[in-house]
């Protein structure tokens, strides 16, 4: 007999009305102590579950908040100063969502054919249908060439919509090579002249080019000499060949949200809900007046996203100084008026800040090392990865095998003659890393 017991305790923070949204596995909810909620499932099974663990929960909360967790550095940590973290809730208020000026950057390179390409041409689909009047949009498709739905920005209306998809069931043939940075600067240079929407690219692509660094470089400049009204860029990795790290980066770089789909089966699906965060932007650039007070303060990504409808935003980072009882995010509503969220400042003593954040900043940091060449943030990312047990491009996961003798006993490792260090029993991990493109 096999008694399979799940115990979960969930620190979320609020003191706030908590919802269990789903779970993987029958989990029953015990107790709850304040912000803490108790669940356990036990069962006896014939064979041991081998799902995904998967848990979420929504907090109930009438209009904008958040708050901010904060926590000391622990010794031998890869940086000396504290860590932070920033959350900003949607509310259920009901928010105005931007008007947005939508401009889809659509792979259609040879090694999008078959299914990658017809779950894309389904999911765009389905976020065209999900635009409303007042809303513009275009489509450009690019491999060796570059093709466009239209030469300028068209008003969303059935007719519109109805146009759009019969031109992509027509166009989108998988052919030919990559080319990001002739696509990405048309649909730049379409939404130039936008003024009373949020101008928004999506890039979709499943390869990686050899002008990557200068593709991200570029994006900084015009993001920076635009200003607040820079588009957007959101970034959607298929599969293991592209460079995660490039499209991470380039998301990081232009406010906008990364995802990805390494299987075909998800691509529909994730790219959906990729969109319907990055597309309903409830505050845009938004601020945090943490600075007045302290010595140093970095958050982590390159710009803090916008706040969406659909979600909560979480930046992290670390800091010098001492965190005032409150903070104030500064943001800006649909109807252009300013909003002001005060923070509460909470000490977090239970859980580990850095064990909770440990994959987000492993991933940007070494996004940032790749852009960089920087070997010093590399050796953070070493640092970071060992310290936590969490793989990283820059380290191996081994497994070490334990020999019990016939009384339960650990028996002494046995090293290989004449190679000292070397244990015969070590078994590498593979297929953790993701690698940085095929080029």
């Amino acid at each position: 007999m096999k008694r399979e017991k799940v115990q979960l305790t969930a620190n979320t923070g609020f003191s706030k009305e908590v919802f269990l949204q789903g779970t993987s596995h029958p989990l029953k909810e015990k107790s709850r102590q304040g912000d803490k909620l108790f669940f356990l499932h036990e069962a006896i099974v014939e064979n041991w579950s081998s799902k995904v663990f998967n848990f979420s929960y929504s907090v109930y909360s009438g209009d904008l908040s958040g708050g901010v967790f904060v926590q000391p550095s622990i010794l031998c940590d890869y940086d000396d100063r504290d860590s932070f973290c920033i959350f900003l809730l949607p509310g259920s208020g009901n928010r105005k969502v931007f008007r947005k000026a939508v401009v889809f950057v659509v792979d259609t390179s040879g090694s999008m054919q078959g299914k990658p390409l017809e779950n894309v041409k389904h999911a765009v689909s389905t976020a065209l249908s999900e635009l409303v009047q007042g809303d513009y949009f275009n489509i450009i498709t690019f491999n060796d060439e570059l093709h466009s739905f239209s030469s300028c920005l068209e008003q969303v209306n059935d007719k519109a919509i109805a146009s759009a998809t019969d031109w992509m069931n027509a166009n989108l043939v998988a052919e030919g090579g990559t080319d990001i940075m002739h696509p990405l600067s048309e649909a730049m240079a379409l939404l130039s002249s936008v003024h009373d929407t949020l101008p928004q690219i999506y890039l979709i692509t499943d390869g990686s080019v050899d002008d990557e660094h200068n593709i991200c470089q570029t994006t900084k400049t015009e993001v920076t000499n635009r200003g607040s009204k820079s588009p957007r860029i959101s970034t959607f990795g298929l599969g293991s060949y592209c460079n995660h790290y490039f499209l991470r980066m380039l998301a990081s770089v232009g406010k906008g949200h990364y995802n990805a789909a390494l299987e075909t089966a998800s691509i529909e699906n994730q790219i959906v809900k990729w969109f319907r965060r990055a597309s309903s932007t409830i505050v845009e650039n938004i601020s945090i007046d943490a600075m007045t007070h302290l010595d140093e303060f970095e958050v982590d990504s390159e710009y803090i996203p916008d706040l969406s409808a659909n979600s909560p935003l979480c930046v992290s980072g670390k800091y010098r100084g001492k965190f005032p009882d409150t903070v104030k995010a500064k943001g800006y509503l649909a109807d252009m008026k300013e909003v002001l969220i005060e923070l509460k400042v909470q000490q977090l003593k239970e859980v580990t800040l850095d064990k909770v954040l440990v994959t987000q900043h492993i991933d940007l940091m070494t996004a940032k090392a790749w852009l960089s060449a920087a070997k010093q943030l590399e050796r953070k990312v070493i640092k970071l990865s060992i310290q936590n047990g969490v793989p990283s491009e820059y380290t191996d996961m081994v497994l070490l095998q334990t020999n019990l003798d016939n009384t339960g006993t650990q028996k002494v490792k046995q090293k290989l003659k004449g190679q000292k260090g070397r244990d015969e029993q070590q078994i590498p991990l593979h297929g953790l890393k993701l690698g940085f493109g095929n080029n």
